[in-house]
């Protein structure tokens, strides 16, 4: 075995197999095929594609990967009977570089409980079926289930026999999730020093996440001289799961200053891979899953979002193109400062000068108390509140509302407005909608002649009764000059649609100021000329 061999780690993917098992994960054979395809291009060493015995589905989905897969081993899994082997080498034998995964318990709890058998008779059961399987294949695996259990001292024997046999793969399975790393650690460490054919084998590792500790368990046995480590995309598996694939491939490559060791993995392909699965199963990972979560590359905290903006080592150990992610994001909220505030909306084309901005930041800090997260979106609004500065900036007052409505008649609104562009010149018109709100705005529409549309409308009683006071948020938008223009009105009033009336008039004031701004912009920018574009975006 070579020296670079030596340094690489297997990676054995059991997504298919053990993943594809446990309950919310199963998958039909066409979603099958894409998804050994995708492991395929993520560049998996082994592909355990099934449990070809399991049933007549199970043994032609491990037909078609084994007769499809080009440059991966395709494993099948067969319990340690002539039956299960036999009908494991009929699936997988079409393969590149089929390989029998074989597997007995070598824990006295299985042996005696489930097994109801003998030591020297479950021994012997192991030898006879790596020597059926050897008899098909060369390629070779065999796992003492439960051997975390075990008696080291049997479990030793029992490594020594199969490898005698003819397993190239000794697989030392933690099946219950039993292990802690430093016990893991010494149980492989005892099998290199009292094996004397260990040499003759790769050892690799199974583990289940019950306590939370695959990956740790697993890189602790990486340490002891493991070279497989057997795992899943997003870690699926039975119960709580295995050994995450994504988490353990970027473990081994962030800290290859102490392992020392490498995989075949394409990382880039990490993300793809795991978004694909989710895809097929319908089911998302947490959004703090390690690497491949869609927490695990963003960042809110002020403090961090200002080192990472000057320098992204300062909060990211990985870089989030090396998984398959475009770049980091930083989520806008209550906890961001003004660095990353101030980023996105340059980002987002607006350049604000230092009073629009500090307007501007108040609001938004005011926005990120009452909500979880502020969007573009949101920006676009604030943006617009905070060009705004108030009432001499008004181009329309709302002197009167009269509504009528009835069970029988259709709601009517006529709406008197003062133009302060035009002199202050008032105008009225009358309008039907279908309510008070609807009316008055179709009214008010036809007086300014706007087609701005309300995108969101959001209604609060502020006091209780049936006399509260209502008040009124609502977000328009319009196109101007090739870009759309956003704004929030809001009103209060103890009639619901005067307060909707008045919130419709107070954004489009907004948005008419916003324009005025705009064009003051490109005229400066322009030498007075007012032919620039609207850099700042408003």
């Amino acid at each position: 075995m070579s020296d670079n061999s030596k340094n690489k780690v297997v990676i054995f993917d059991t997504t298919l197999r053990d993943g594809e098992q446990s309950p919310g994960f199963t998958m039909n054979m066409k979603e099958k095929m894409i998804f050994a395809d995708q492991l395929i291009k993520l560049g998996v060493d082994v592909i355990e594609a099934g449990f070809p015995i399991a049933s007549d589905g199970d043994f032609e989905a491990v037909k078609m990967i084994a007769d499809r897969a080009r440059g991966v081993q395709v494993a099948g899994l067969a319990r340690a009977n002539q039956k299960d082997i036999e009908t494991a080498w009929k699936a997988i034998q079409g393969a590149d570089n089929p390989r029998i995964h074989t597997f007995i318990s070598s824990s006295d709890i299985h042996i005696q409980h489930q097994f109801k058998k003998t030591r020297e008779e479950v021994l012997k059961l192991a030898v006879e079926a790596v020597r059926l399987a050897k008899s098909y294949t060369d390629n070779v695996e065999f796992s003492p289930m439960d051997a975390t259990r075990s008696d080291p001292v049997y479990l030793a024997e029992m490594v020594q026999a199969v490898i005698e046999a003819g397993a190239i793969t000794v697989n030392i399975p933690d099946t219950v999730g039993y292990a802690i790393p430093s016990d893991f650690h010494r149980l492989i460490r005892y099998l290199f020093e009292h094996v004397s054919n260990i040499e003759n084998a790769i050892i690799s590792v199974h583990c289940h996440n019950d306590l939370g500790l695959a990956v740790a368990n697993s890189i602790a046995a990486i340490e002891a001289g493991a070279r497989q480590v057997e795992c899943t995309v997003n870690g699926i598996g039975e119960r709580a799961g295995n050994t995450s694939m994504e988490e353990i491939v970027m473990a081994i490559r962030t800290r290859s200053d102490l392992f020392k060791v490498h995989t075949g993995i394409n990382t880039k392909q990490i993300v793809p891979t795991s978004r694909l699965l989710t895809n097929i199963t319908g089911v998302s990972v947490q959004p703090n899953k390690a690497v491949v979560g869609s927490n695990a590359f963003a960042h809110e905290s002020g403090i961090h979002q200002d080192g990472l903006l000057k320098n992204a080592m300062t909060y990211e150990i990985m870089k989030p193109e090396d998984v398959g992610i475009s770049k980091s994001s930083l989520v806008l909220g209550k906890h961001s400062g003004r660095h990353a505030v101030l980023d996105r909306l340059a980002s987002l084309g607006y350049n604000l000068d230092k009073e629009e901005t500090e307007r501007f930041f108040r609001l938004f800090k005011a926005l990120a108390d009452s909500k979880k997260e502020v969007f573009d979106e949101d920006l676009s609004v604030l943006v617009g509140e905070s060009l705004f500065k108030g009432e001499e900036h008004r181009r329309y007052k709302v002197e009167n509302v009269q509504i009528s409505t009835g069970m029988f008649s259709p709601p009517m609104a006529l709406v008197t407005l003062k133009d302060h562009k035009k002199g202050n010149r008032e105008a009225f018109e009358v309008a039907h909608g279908n309510g008070g709100v609807d009316a008055g705005v179709k009214a008010v529409k036809r007086i300014t002649g706007t087609t701005a549309m309300i995108t969101s409308f959001n209604l609060v009683a502020i006091t209780g009764g049936s006399d509260a006071i209502a008040e009124v948020h609502c977000t328009v938008s319009e196109e101007h000059e090739g870009r759309e223009l956003k704004a929030f009105g809001s009103a209060a009033n103890i009639d619901v649609s005067i307060a909707g009336i008045h919130s419709f008039v107070d954004a489009l004031n907004k948005l008419e100021y916003m324009k005025i701004a705009g064009q003051r912009r490109r005229d400066l920018m322009n030498g007075g000329n007012g032919n620039g574009s609207i850099s700042e975006g408003v």
